[in-house]
C-alpha cells in the first residue's frame, strides 16, 4: 500500500519504518518544520498539502502532528477522498464538526486515542472490572497516567478513553475531574491525573481502592512502537474495509470498527 504521513517527528519517523518493515510504500512525509520530511510547507497552508498528498498518489494516510495543527489537517485531508487515519489526540470535542465535514465532503476518517493492539485489550478489561464492581459501593475509582516531557497534551487521550468507560459501566461516576483537587472530592467525581517526567513512552493505571484492599490495573509500553505499527495496521484495514464495503465512505470510525 502507498502511505503518505503528515507529521514528522518521533512518531511520524517509527511509522515509516513500521510501514516499510510490513512491505508498504511510504510515498511522502509532510510536516512544516522536520527538516528530513519529503515535503514542507508553512503552518497553515492547507492547499499545498492537500495537493502534495494527492500528487504523491497515496492511498492512505496517517496523520501524528500536534495538538495545535490537527484540525486544520483534518480539514484539508478529509476532502481528498484517501481514507485517514488520525492519531493525534486533543480534538475530541471537535468531532461533531469533523462528522459533519465528512459527510458533506464523502471522507473517511479512523481515529483513536491510542492504536496500540495492548492498550485496546485494556480498555475491555477495564469495562468489565468496572462493571464487576459497580454494585460494591466501598471500593472507588481513580486513574492516573504518565508520560515523557514531550507530550503536549495532559490527560492523555488513552487516559479520557478510559475514563469515559469507566463511567459507562459504573453509573456513579458522572463527572470526570482533570485538575488537581482543592477540596474534597465528591463520590460522583472521577479523577483523572497526569504526570509529565523523562521518557516514559505511557503508563496507565486504574485504581479500585476500598477500606480492606486495593486492586490496579495498569498498561505499561515499552516502546512507541506498538502505536506506530497499531496506525499502520488501522490505515490497511481501513483501505481494505472501504474497498470491500464493510464500511462506507463519509463517516468517522474508531479501533473497534476495524479490529
Amino acid at each position: 500500500m502507498k502511505i503518505a504521513i503528515v507529521g514528522y517527528g518521533q512518531m511520524g519517523h517509527m511509522i515509516h519504518s513500521c510501514a516499510e518493515a510490513a512491505g508498504h510504500q511510504v510515498v511522502i512525509t509532510a510536516d512544516p518544520m522536520a527538516k528530513d520530511a519529503s515535503f514542507t510547507f508553512t503552518a497553515g497552508d492547507s492547499a499545498s498539502l492537500a495537493a502534495a498528498i494527492k500528487e504523491s498518489g497515496a492511498e492512505g494516510i496517517i496523520e501524528f502532528s500536534h495538538p495545535s495543527a490537527v484540525m486544520a489537517n483534518i480539514r484539508c485531508l478529509l476532502p481528498t477522498g484517501i481514507p485517514l487515519v488520525v492519531g493525534t489526540t486533543g480534538w475530541t470535542d471537535q468531532e461533531p464538526e469533523v462528522a459533519e465535514l465528512a459527510a458533506q465532503c464523502g471522507g473517511t476518517l479512523m481515529c483513536s486515542a491510542n492504536f496500540s493492539v495492548g492498550v485496546n485489550m485494556f480498555y475491555r478489561i477495564v469495562e468489565e472490572a468496572a462493571r464487576l464492581l459497580k454494585d460494591y459501593s466501598e471500593y472507588d475509582v481513580a486513574t492516573w497516567e504518565a508520560h515523557h516531557i514531550r507530550k503536549a497534551d495532559s490527560p492523555s487521550g488513552t487516559a479520557l478513553e478510559i475514563a469515559r468507560r469507566i463511567m459507562n459501566a459504573n453509573g456513579a461516576k458522572t463527572e470526570m475531574v482533570v485538575d488537581a483537587f482543592h477540596e474534597k472530592p465528591q463520590p460522583h467525581q472521577l479523577h483523572v491525573s497526569s504526570t509529565r517526567s523523562g521518557s516514559v513512552p505511557g503508563t496507565h493505571t486504574v485504581f479500585f481502592d476500598s477500606p480492606a484492599d486495593t486492586i490496579e490495573l495498569t498498561h505499561r509500553a515499552r516502546s512507541r512502537e506498538g502505536f506506530a505499527s497499531g496506525a499502520v495496521q488501522a490505515v490497511v484495514r481501513l483501505k481494505a474495509a472501504l474497498n470491500e464495503g464493510r464500511l462506507i465512505p463519509g463517516k468517522l470510525y474508531g479501533m473497534a470498527d476495524l479490529f
